[in-house]
C-alpha cells in the first residue's frame, strides 16, 4: 500500500477535512447517549430540576435544612441566601420574582445569590444534598417507630416533598435528641454523592411547589430543551457523516482515476515483452478490479480506520465516566471481540491473497472464449470450454463463498456477544441502581457506549476484509507502474535528420525473446533503400514478423544494430522514429468509431480528400462507396461488421494517410483476392514511389515484383535478390515458389 502513497498526496486536503469532520462526528456521536441520560435522569426522574440548592426557598424551609447542617455548612448557606422582598430587590426585580414564585409574597422567602460561580454552586448543592439526606434518613427511622404520627411528607409518585405540613414538622424535629440529628448528619456525609444529590433535588422540588412554582412546566421546558439539543446534535451528526462521505468519495474517485490513467499510460509504453510477462487478461484485471479495490479502500477503508479508534477510545472514556465499576464488562467484551476478529483474520487472509489471481484466471478464460468463439464452434468444443470456464468460475466462487460464509458466521456471533454484554450490563447495573451507585439514565448510556465500543471493533474487523484485498491489489498495481519497458529511449537521444531519407540497415542483427534459449534471428544483414520495395519470405516461424517488429522498436535487437539513415535506431526517440513509419500489422485492427476516424489515426489533420486518396490506393473505396453513410459508416468493436479483406484494406489506407517515408506491411495482403492484391500493389507502387517499403508475405505472387527479396530460413538469411535471381541461386526460395506457382508462372 505504501508503494502507492504518492497518489494520496493530491488529496491530502480532502483527507485532512475528512479527519476533522470525523472527530466532530465522533464527538457528537459520543455526546448523544449523554444527552439521553440527562433526559432520563434529570428530565424524568428529577422533574427537570438540576440543582439540590434551591433558587428560592421559604424561611421555614431554610430553617428545616439548617437544622441538619453543621456550623460550616450553615454559615455557607447564610452567606449564599438573601431575603427576597421588594425592599431588598427593587420593584421590577421583585415583580419578576413573584411571577416565578407566586406564593413568595405570602411568606418570608429567601433567594440564592445569582452571582455565585460554578464552584460555589457545586459546593452549595453538596451542602443541601447532605442536609436533605440526613433529614430523610432520620424521618424514615422515626416514622417506623411512630414518632411522627400521621405526618408523611414524602410523595414517592411525584418524587417531591409535601412542604404543606412543614409548620407541623418543625416543632417535632426541634424536640429530637441532638445526638440523633448529629448522627444522621454524619451518616449523610458518608453516603454516595449521587444519592445525596437525588435526595436534595426531591426537597428542592418540594420547596418550589411550596412557593407556587409550576414544576410541571419546569420539567417540560427541560425535556424540550434537552430534546432540542439532541435533535440538533443528530442533524450535526448527519451533516458530518454526509460531508465525510463526500470527501471520501472525492478522494477515492480521484485516486481511482489517477491510477487508471497511469496504468493505461504505462501499458501503452509496453513492448510485447511486458505484455507477455503480465498477460492481457491480468492487465485488464489490474486496471479495473484491482483499482476498484484501492478506490473502495480510499473511500471507506481510511474513514473506518480513523473513525473506529476514535469511537472505541472515546466510548471507553465516556462509559467509565458513567460507571468505573463496570469496566470489567467492557474489557470482557473487547477480549471476546478480539478473539473473534483474530480467528476470522487467520481464516480469510490466505484466501484474499489468492482471490485476485483467480479473477485473472477467470478473465483469461472468458476472453479466450469470447475471442475464439468461431473456432470453438467449428471444432464443437463448447462442452470442453464450458467445463474449463466452470472450473475457473467455481474456484473463484468457492473462495468468495468461504469469505462470505465466514463473515456471515461472524455477524451472528458478534450479535450474540453484543446482546450477551447488554444483558450482563443490565444485570450488574441493576444491582448498582439498587445500591444507589448508578442512575437509570446512566445505565442506558453505559449500554450505548458499550455498543459503540463493540461496533468500533466490528468496523476494525471489516478492515480484515478490505485491507488484505486492497494490499494485494496495491502490490499488483505497483508491479505494473514500477515495471520498466525493455525498450527505452537513450539518455542522450539523437535527432532525426531532416528530411528523412528512409535508408533502413540491418547489420549482423541477432534477436532472442526474453527467457528464450535460442535466437529467433541470427546474423541478419541487408539494406532497404528509398524508392524500393524490400520483401521478406520464408517458412512459418522463420522470423519474418519479428524482423519487421525490430524496425519500430517493438523489440530491441540483442545483437548487432538496426540503423535509419546511418543512425542506430536505439539512439533515436521512439516517438520520432515511429512518426516516420507507416505500419500495417499482421492482423488488421480497427477501433470503435467510423471509417473516417479510423483512417485519421494515420494523420489527425488529414482532409477528406486525403482519406479518399488513401482509400482509393488501398482499393477500399469500392466497398466504402456502396455503404449508405460512406466514410461516416460506424465501425463496431474490433471491426467485426466488416470482412477480413476490408479490414486489411482499411488498415493499409490508414498507414497511407500518414504519408510516411517508411512503410511496413506485415503480411497485410493475405486476406485479399488475387485481383484486389494485384490492383493494390500496382497502386501502392505508384503511391509510395519515393518511400522505403518493407513487406512480409506468404504468397510469392505478392512479392515477386519487389526490388529486393530477403529469404529467411530458421532465422538466418538464406538469400537476397530479385525473384529471378533467387529462383536460380536460393534453394529455399525456389521450393517456396514451386509450391505456389505453376511452371508457366515460374518461367515468366
Amino acid at each position: 500500500m505504501m508503494r502507492l502513497k504518492r497518489y494520496l498526496k493530491p488529496y491530502l486536503g480532502f483527507a485532512a477535512a475528512m479527519l476533522v469532520l470525523m472527530f466532530c462526528q465522533a464527538m457528537v456521536d459520543l455526546n448523544l447517549p449523554n444527552v439521553m441520560s440527562n433526559i432520563v435522569n434529570i428530565g424524568i426522574q428529577q422533574g427537570g430540576i438540576t440543582e439540590a440548592a434551591p433558587q428560592a426557598i421559604s424561611a421555614d424551609g431554610l430553617r428545616l435544612m439548617s437544622a441538619f447542617m453543621n456550623e460550616a455548612d450553615r454559615a455557607q448557606v447564610e452567606e449564599a441566601y438573601q431575603p427576597a422582598n421588594a425592599d431588598a430587590m427593587g420593584a421590577d426585580e421583585w415583580a419578576r420574582f413573584q411571577k416565578d414564585w407566586p406564593n413568595a409574597a405570602q411568606m418570608e422567602t429567601y433567594r440564592r445569590d445569582p452571582s455565585l460561580d460554578a464552584d460555589a454552586l457545586s459546593a452549595l448543592d453538596d451542602v443541601f444534598g447532605r442536609a436533605s439526606y440526613a433529614m430523610t434518613s432520620l424521618m424514615s427511622s422515626m416514622a417506623q417507630s411512630g414518632a411522627f404520627g400521621s405526618i408523611d411528607a414524602a410523595d414517592t409518585e411525584t418524587r417531591s416533598m409535601d412542604m404543606s405540613q412543614l409548620s407541623e414538622l418543625l416543632p417535632v424535629l426541634a424536640q429530637l435528641p441532638q445526638e440523633l440529628v448529629q448522627k444522621s448528619i454524619e451518616d449523610a456525609a458518608a453516603t454516595p454523592e449521587m444519592m445525596r444529590g437525588q435526595t436534595g433535588v426531591v426537597f428542592t422540588k418540594g420547596f418550589y411547589m411550596q412557593l407556587g412554582a409550576d414544576t410541571d412546566a419546569m420539567q417540560t421546558r427541560y425535556i424540550l430543551s434537552a430534546g432540542g439539543k439532541m435533535l440538533l446534535l443528530t442533524l450535526l451528526l448527519m451533516l458530518c457523516a454526509i460531508s465525510v462521505s463526500f470527501c471520501g468519495s472525492r478522494m477515492g474517485a480521484g485516486i481511482g482515476r489517477d491510477l487508471r490513467r497511469d496504468i493505461f499510460a504505462k501499458v501503452t509504453s509496453y513492448t510485447n515483452n511486458e505484455f507477455d510477462r503480465f498477460g492481457t487478461a491480468s492487465l485488464i484485471t489490474r486496471s479495473t478490479n484491482d483499482v476498484q479495490q484501492i478506490q473502495g479502500f480510499a473511500t471507506m477503508g481510511l474513514r473506518t480506520m480513523c473513525y473506529a479508534p476514535i469511537i472505541g477510545i472515546g466510548g471507553t472514556i465516556m462509559a467509565l465516566r458513567k460507571s468505573s465499576g463496570m469496566a470489567w464488562v467492557i474489557a470482557l467484551a473487547v477480549v471476546l471481540i478480539l478473539c473473534l476478529i483474530a480467528t476470522v483474520g487467520a481464516l480469510l487472509m490466505p484466501k484474499f491473497n489468492l482471490m485476485q489471481k483467480l479473477v485473472d484466471k477467470l478473465n483469461l478464460v472468458s476472453r479466450e472464449n469470447l475471442s475464439g468463439m468461431m473456432v470453438i464452434r467449428a471444432f464443437a468444443t463448447q462442452k470442453f470450454e464450458e467445463e474449463r470456464f466452470d472450473k475457473a468460475n467455481r474456484d473463484l466462487a468457492d473462495v468468495n463463498l468461504f469469505g462470505s460464509r465466514t463473515m456471515a458466521t461472524m455477524f451472528p456471533v458478534m450479535s450474540l456477544i453484543m446482546n450477551g454484554v447488554s444483558l450482563l450490563i443490565v444485570w450488574v447495573g441493576g444491582h448498582q441502581i439498587a445500591g444507589a451507585a448508578m442512575q437509570v439514565g446512566d445505565l442506558m448510556a453505559f449500554i450505548q457506549y458499550t455498543m459503540q465500543i463493540i461496533m468500533s471493533f466490528l468496523m476494525i474487523s471489516m478492515m480484515f476484509v478490505m485491507v488484505p484485498r486492497a494490499a494485494v491489489s496495491a502490490t499488483r498495481i505497483a508491479e505494473v507502474l514500477e515495471s520498466e519497458s525493455s525498450v527505452r529511449d537513450d539518455a542522450k537521444p539523437r535527432a532525426l535528420q531532416s528530411p528523412v531519407q528512409g535508408i533502413i540497415g540491418f547489420h549482423d542483427v541477432s534477436f532472442r525473446y526474453a527467457g528464450a534459449d535460442e535466437n529467433v534471428l541470427q546474423h541478419v544483414t541487408f539494406t532497404a533503400q528509398p524508392g524500393q520495395t524490400t520483401a521478406f519470405i520464408g517458412s512459418t516461424g522463420s522470423g519474418k514478423s519479428t524482423l519487421l517488429n525490430l524496425i519500430p522498436r517493438f523489440y530491441d535487437v540483442t545483437g548487432g544494430s538496426v540503423t535509419l539513415d546511418g543512425v542506430d535506431i536505439r539512439k533515436l526517440p521512439q516517438k520520432a522514429l515511429r512518426d516516420v513509419i507507416g505500419y500495417v500489422p499482421q492482423k488488421g485492427v480497427l477501433f470503435t468509431g467510423d471509417i473516417a476516424s479510423n483512417l485519421r489515426y494515420g494523420g489527425e489533420e488529414a482532409t477528406d480528400a486525403d482519406l479518399r486518396d488513401a482509400a482509393e490506393t488501398a482499393q477500399a473505396t469500392e466497398f466504402i462507396d456502396t455503404l449508405p453513410d460512406g466514410f461516416a459508416t460506424e465501425i463496431s468493436q474490433g471491426g467485426t461488421n466488416v470482412s477480413g479483406g476490408q479490414r486489411q484494406r482499411l488498415a493499409i489506407a490508414r498507414a497511407l494517410v500518414k504519408k510516411a517515408p517508411i512503410y511496413l506491411f506485415d503480411d497485410s495482403f493475405s486476406a485479399l483476392d488475387f485481383k484486389t492484391d494485384a490492383a493494390l500493389r500496382a497502386a501502392l507502387k505508384q503511391k509510395t514511389s519515393g518511400a522505403t517499403v518493407l513487406i512480409v508475405a506468404q504468397r510469392v505472387s505478392t512479392i515477386m515484383h519487389a526490388d529486393q527479396i530477403v529469404v529467411l530460413d530458421e532465422g538466418r538469411v538464406a538469400g537476397i535478390g530479385t525473384h529471378k535471381e533467387l529462383l536460380k541461386t536460393c534453394t529455399t526460395y525456389r521450393e517456396i515458389a514451386q509450391s505456389q506457382l505453376s511452371k508457366e508462372e515460374l518461367a515468366s
